[in-house]
């Protein structure tokens, strides 16, 4: 399988994009201000090549302008049975919405399994797209996200959801229903 990936700007940071020959996206990460390296890519055989992420480009900016909600691009993220059953839940937690490890694990059929969907959503390979900024503590808290508790807290208050007295609040969607 070959790979080719892009860097482009979003609004918070610079983020990374990489898909397969068949354009599925395998990863999707932002990047830290001014890194050259991509500890996330090493041992993928990748060609750069901004025009083959097109379509991540135009939806993730999409999103930032409120013109989206959902994204609709192929997926293909590297993970175990396990982890990919995680990950495909997190992508029905509606925008604007979030939802604790226990709840997530429940939804899966793992009650009692917050701790190992807490796993699964630290190694998803496919942020935003595959929303693991959505999952909170039970108790309204932020909590861990790869690209540090400040971008997931944007990215919530993107959607609508802010903080008050150290708890998470939906105060309405960005965008019309």
């Amino acid at each position: 399988m070959s790979y080719q990936a892009g860097i482009f700007e979003t609004p918070l940071a610079p983020a990374v994009a990489v898909v397969d020959d068949r354009g599925a996206l395998v990863q999707f990460f932002f990047a830290a201000q001014g890194s050259a390296e991509f500890p996330s890519l090493r041992g993928m055989a990748i060609r750069w090549n901004d025009e083959a992420i097109i379509p991540v480009v135009r939806q993730v900016g999409e999103y930032f302008e409120n013109q989206r909600r959902h994204f609709d691009l192929p997926l293909a993220p590297m993970g175990s049975p396990f982890q990919k059953a995680v990950w495909a839940e997190l992508t029905k937690i509606p925008f604007g919405t979030t939802m604790s490890y226990g709840e997530l694990a429940a939804r899966i059929g793992q009650p009692g399994g917050a701790r190992a969907v807490g796993r699964a959503n630290a190694t998803n390979p496919i942020a935003l797209v595959v929303p693991c900024h959505r999952v909170i503590g039970a108790d309204g808290t932020l909590t861990g996200y790869a690209g540090g508790l400040p971008l997931k807290r944007a990215l919530l208050e993107h959607e609508g959801v802010h903080r008050q007295n150290g708890q998470l609040e939906l105060t309405g969607p960005l965008l019309p229903c």
